[in-house]
């Protein structure tokens, strides 16, 4: 179940921004109403909608597969998968030198795409850390050739490109001496589809003491919260009782984490994967079916794995990753889409050319994407032939199939002002006619290019059919590892 959003105060930045567009300079800020400053502080999430992942450390050398080992299907969990020590694991960050690496083409691929926030893993499960850190001498600073802090690079690059900067940071940890091997959560091996055995850990402490890793694991978040500028959210991962395993929960102190977090910066948003009242939830690999009054990330693969894998060549199509985004938006929800980068720090040249497809298609439907509201009707979301998003006195409908030369919605009989495709830059007027159980458009034989059409109909009035099926995000049914 997703937890209710942290009851905290609001960022300075916000605060003075109302009092200063609502009072003069004599009079307080407003105070706002907790209901008022969680909505204030998911404002950005809520109009972003699309972002990018991206899945990157040590696990990208050996990108699947483990020297003398047979399998290729492994990436960023190929530590414990493997079973590697922690002492062979370590040899690969003096072979780690992404030279290629440009965080500015990074975030070019990304705003090109339509993203407009990057999550990037700062720490991932295997414990070595992807960022300049003074908690463990295990980072991409001190420990490979590299020498360079890209999480720096890329933070400044996202802040002047208007992308909204974020950080991934694993609480399970397979490497640090007192990350106490019970913790650590199991994985599925996609050979053989079963689970592996909790406790793992690469060089197993049984001295390991949970109040050392925790203040280790408090100093690097506030280490990511006050050397990289704003940080728009932190999503924790590997910890909390989200897998419904409260045996886990006691590995850090998660609500003095969230506290810290919102001292550092107050309008940073938590995913409900630290253990603690969250902001978002954060199904996995899988759109939950219905309409959430919680607000909700859906993060996804665009091929079959998070981290590099050099014989993963199972792409998403574009029009697959339009038909999530419509899925996704249409239902209430964010799609946040991974990358694995190489070890040469190259977003694969796949990835970049879906990504391109599939920003010239939110380009031209860009209102029916950020920012825009979930179906006011809800029939449609057992079906495969159409979607509906909204924005003031508009209907947008992703026509997934065809319909032929008729669309019909049963339920809308609000007067229709005008309505054209959204990828028509003529916006040729398409006919309506109403009756009461419905409206049918007279479409043209043939869609307009694109990857999905967009039909926007603006209309007179709310729209009153039945309302769409509404329910709590239930992680058991709506993520999976």
């Amino acid at each position: 179940m997703i937890h209710s959003p942290l009851r905290v105060v609001l960022a300075a930045l916000v605060l003075t921004a109302v009092g200063r567009a609502q009072n003069p300079p004599s009079t307080p800020a407003p105070t706002l109403q907790p209901a008022a400053k969680e909505e204030a502080r998911l404002a950005w999430f809520r109009q972003a909608r699309l972002g990018m992942f991206i899945h990157w450390g040590l696990y990208a050398v050996p990108a699947g597969q483990w020297p003398g080992r047979k399998s290729t299907a492994r990436a960023e969990w190929i530590m414990l998968q493997e079973g590697i020590p922690s002492s062979e694991y370590e040899k690969l960050a003096p072979q780690f030198n992404p030279v290629k690496f440009d965080a500015r083409a990074w975030v070019a691929v990304a705003k090109a795409a339509g993203m407009k926030y990057i999550v990037v893993t700062a720490k991932h499960h295997d414990g070595f850390s992807m960022f300049a850190t003074e908690q463990t001498p295990y980072n991409i600073v001190d420990a490979t050739p590299f020498k360079r802090d890209p999480l720096k690079e890329l933070a400044e690059a996202c802040h002047e490109a208007g992308i909204v900067f974020c950080v991934y940071y694993s609480i399970a940890d397979w490497h640090y001496p007192d990350s106490p091997a019970e913790y650590q959560q199991r994985a599925r091996d996609p050979l053989t589809d079963r689970h592996l055995a909790y406790g793992f850990h690469g060089a197993p402490n049984p001295k390991a003491d949970v109040k050392k890793y925790d203040a280790y694991m408090r100093a690097q978040v506030r280490e990511l919260l006050t050397h990289y500028g704003p940080v728009g959210l932190v999503w924790f991962d590997g910890g909390g009782s989200y897998r419904g395993l409260p045996d886990r929960v006691g590995i850090l102190e998660a609500d003095k984490m969230a506290a810290m977090i919102h001292q550092l910066q107050p309008a940073t948003l938590i995913n409900n994967r630290l253990g603690f009242d969250a902001d978002y939830g954060t199904p996995e690999q899988r759109i939950p079916h219905i309409t959430s009054a919680e607000p909700f990330e859906v993060c996804m693969t665009l091929n079959g794995h998070w981290g590099y894998n050099r014989f993963d060549q199972k792409w998403k199509s574009p029009a697959v990753v339009a038909r999530n985004i419509a899925d996704i938006v249409s239902k209430g929800g964010n799609y946040l889409l991974n990358v694995g980068p190489t070890a040469e720090g190259v977003i694969p040249p796949e990835a970049v050319d879906i990504l391109r497809q599939v920003g010239a298609w939110t380009s031209v439907n860009a209102e029916a994407i950020y920012g825009a509201g979930s179906t006011p009707f809800g029939a449609e979301l057992s079906a495969e032939s159409w979607r509906c998003t909204t924005q003031p006195g508009k209907l947008y409908f992703y026509l997934l199939k065809w319909p032929g030369e008729k669309f019909t919605v049963s339920g809308l009989t609000n007067k229709v002002v005008q309505a054209y495709f959204l990828g028509d830059p003529e916006h040729a007027p398409i006919a309506a006619s109403a009756d009461a159980h419905g409206t049918t458009f007279a479409l043209p034989p043939r869609p307009p290019a694109g990857l999905i059409p967009v039909l926007c109909v603006e209309i007179k009035g709310a729209v009153q059919p039945t309302a769409p099926p509404k329910g709590t995000l239930d992680p058991a049914k709506d993520t999976e590892s």
